[in-house]
């Protein structure tokens, strides 16, 4: 085995086997508090929230129905099932592509811009509350960029040359 084998196969430290539990219990608990704030202040899920703030950064306010599900980490179903409720409450518009029967579009409607606007100041305070002032006197940009590498872990692995180690 070669030195960096070797290293991954040490035990955690405390610190680190705190880090690994604490991010566990975010992973689960920060979602369902914003998601909580969401419903008692807006009457808007968090997911609906999600969908509805993606479409609005989408070139045209619009995005293929695949590309929102990932973006929602949502199944094509589960995103249709979404997409059809935002529909029914005149948020998206549903559209097929002219080129491609197969492709559908959602399309964020003016009405759905105005309420991703009224609750976007429950969402900002909900995240702070919840999560970045628990964050005070760390480094965020070393933070959100650890965040990304990690998130992403199979851009960095083909990046990599075989048994190259991994960035620091």
């Amino acid at each position: 085995m070669n030195d960096s084998a070797d290293e991954r196969l040490q035990p955690l430290t405390p610190v680190e086997e705190a880090v690994v539990r604490a991010l566990g219990r975010i992973m689960h608990a920060l979602p369902r508090a914003i998601d909580l704030d969401m419903r008692q202040e807006q009457h808007l899920p968090l997911i609906d929230y999600d969908a509805l703030m993606h479409l609005s950064e989408a070139p045209e306010r619009r995005m293929r129905m695949s590309e929102l599900a990932t973006a929602c980490e949502l199944s094509l179903s589960g995103m249709s099932r979404l997409a059809a409720h935002l529909e029914s409450e005149g948020l998206v518009r549903r559209v097929r592509s002219e080129n491609d029967a197969r492709v559908s579009y959602a399309v964020l409607t003016d009405a759905g811009f105005a309420r991703l606007e009224r609750a976007w100041p429950t969402n900002l305070a909900s995240i702070r509350r919840n999560f970045l002032d628990h964050l005070q006197g760390l480094d965020l940009a070393m933070l959100a960029k650890a965040f990304e590498r990690t998130a992403t872990p199979g851009d960095a692995a083909q990046e990599r040359q075989p048994g190259e180690a991994p960035p620091s």
